[in-house]
């Protein structure tokens, strides 16, 4: 696992498929601040309620002057299903060879139920306008975390 990000870094740039058959590239963001968050696997419980808590806060974070992207190790086919099924309108992304996880220090060791394996850690990269990293979250809860980036970033409901 590379070194975590930290405000002020550069924001690692990729281009990945997405849900709606096509591609999504960080540069599509320049000038805007995203949101972008890495999520195990959709339509997993933790998953979709941290999906649809981004769904259900984004007019509020559009308003504010973010947009949110979804980046998973998942197939594009998945996505596209999750997607669909929840009413997510913004892009999920197909990372499914983890290099932009790794890029962002979103993929290393995890322990669950005493075992130790490689797995992507839920993380939440929020990049300003000019390309840098102004807020870096690692190993966040799915619950609850949409309301606290929200506090985390001064954006009222």
């Amino acid at each position: 696992m590379t070194e975590r990000l930290v405000a002020g870094d550069p924001a690692p740039t990729f281009t990945l498929p997405n849900a709606t058959g096509g591609t999504t590239s960080l540069a599509e963001f320049a000038g805007r601040k995203v949101v972008v968050y890495f999520y195990p696997a959709a339509s997993t419980p933790a998953c979709t309620q941290q999906a649809c808590d981004f769904r259900d806060s984004l007019a509020s974070l559009k308003a504010a002057g973010y947009e949110v992207v979804g980046i998973s190790p998942d197939p594009v086919a998945k996505l596209t299903t999750f997607a669909a099924n929840q009413e997510l309108p913004f892009p999920l992304l197909a990372d499914e060879d983890h290099a932009v996880a790794e890029a962002y220090s979103a993929w290393g060791e995890k322990k669950n139920y005493g075992r130790t394996y490689e797995g992507l850690i839920r993380s939440t990269i929020v990049v300003d306008g000019d390309g840098r990293v102004a807020v870096a979250q690692y190993n966040i809860r799915a619950k609850g975390h949409v309301a606290k980036l929200r506090r985390d970033l001064k954006i009222d409901a």
